[in-house]
């Protein structure tokens, strides 16, 4: 089957920011979505934004509009968030964001009353109504279509990296896991999700959509949800790998990587240079050692199986990077990753304040809505850093 690429313009983002809905005194979640978006509809329909619903009743999803740099998408998505406040504030509802919810169980959610939502957990029962999982989605946009496997064959290596930063999954239904994501590894259970097939070009995309569609596993391309995919109705590849990020300037920390990253690479291709694709074994390999030990994953990084930190190799990759991130108008947001190696990611910070509770995980939900509501936005936080 044929698949248009869209034309996009190079290098230029989008973020979706999946968000959960708490109780603002007991800390669970609370299926509130459909009257929340049904308040926002109208005064929504002329912003760069969009605010919709996902899954479940318990989360909704901030989008923002294309930005020629990554700062301009995160602003639409703080415009985003302020205009989901006005609705959740006078009904005592919270905002936070994690890769999973401390202690909420499945079975206590409501699923949203739409027809591909039934479909999906008609097909996978169990598992999927185990996804109370939240995340982040970065886009960037590709120039060219030749460009698109390479590129994600070569963002591969760098799964880990992003997974690390963004982990934030440390418990999963009451339970401490022993993953700083738990995320990762539940999502990968639905059909059609998990990590990008090795592909080397999109005639072979092309044939793979026709074998699942022909096949009934998929409607569309829009039914890959894969970690790293090609979003050919946008013309860019969307980075779905990563949890969701607690706070704003960590998002546009990630985000900056994956815009970095993707330029980088576009420009090797430019020069004629082959791009470094890892052993698909080794990818699924670095999968999960970023999924259980996060920030401190000795990951593998070239086809010789050469193994450094992923934090080591996180500082190399900024030093080397840094004067792209300049020219992409995104250094400060890009210096944030540092930031994150120096405080911990979200999953360590979770059980940090678990342990100084006496493993109370209502004291882990006050804290990632502490973070979300009273941490910087993203304006205050570069505003810091001078």
């Amino acid at each position: 089957m044929t698949v248009p690429f869209a034309t996009s313009d190079r290098s230029t983002v989008g973020i979706e920011w999946e968000l959960m809905l708490a109780d603002g005194d007991t800390g669970d979640l609370v299926g509130r979505a459909p009257d929340i978006l049904e308040k926002l509809e109208a005064s929504s329909e002329l912003e760069r934004h969009t605010i919709t619903g996902e899954l479940l009743t318990n989360t909704v999803e901030v989008t923002s509009g294309i930005g020629h740099t990554v700062a301009a998408a995160v602003d639409d998505i703080a415009d985003a968030i302020a205009a989901v406040s006005t609705a959740t504030n006078p009904i005592g509802v919270e905002l936070l964001c994690a890769g999973s919810h401390p202690f909420a169980q499945w079975y206590e959610q409501s699923v949203t009353d739409k027809t591909r939502y039934h479909k999906l957990i008609e097909r996978t029962q169990w598992w999927g109504r185990n996804m109370m999982i939240w995340g982040i989605h970065v886009h960037v946009g590709v120039d060219d279509v030749n460009k698109v496997f390479p590129i994600i064959n070569a963002l591969a290596v760098y799964l880990p990296h992003l997974q690390a930063l963004s982990a934030s999954s440390p418990f999963w239904a009451g339970e401490r896991t022993g993953y700083a994501s738990n995320r990762a590894l539940v999502f990968q259970q639905l059909p059609t999700a998990g990590l990008p097939w090795p592909l080397q070009s999109w005639t072979e995309f092309e044939g793979y959509l026709g074998d699942m569609v022909r096949t009934g596993v998929m409607a569309d391309a829009s039914e890959v949800r894969w970690d790293i995919r090609p979003a050919p109705r946008w013309g860019t590849i969307e980075v779905r790998a990563c949890d969701g990020m607690s706070t704003l300037p960590e998002l546009a920390a990630v985000a900056s990587l994956v815009q970095v990253l993707v330029e980088h690479f576009s420009r090797e291709l430019d020069e004629g240079r082959e791009l470094t694709f890892l052993q698909p074994w080794f990818v699924r390999e670095n999968k999960w050692r970023a999924a259980r030990y996060g920030l401190e994953s000795r990951i593998i990084i070239d086809p010789s199986g050469r193994e450094v930190m992923v934090t080591e190799h996180l500082r190399e990759t900024m030093e080397r990077l840094t004067p792209l991130a300049l020219e992409l108008k995104c250094a400060r947001e890009f210096a944030g990753i540092d930031s994150i190696l120096h405080e911990g990611a979200s999953y360590a910070r979770q059980v940090r304040v678990a342990e100084a509770s006496d493993g109370d995980l209502r004291e882990v939900v006050r804290h990632l809505i502490r973070e979300f509501r009273s941490g910087p936005t993203l304006r205050d936080h570069l505003a810091a850093l001078g």
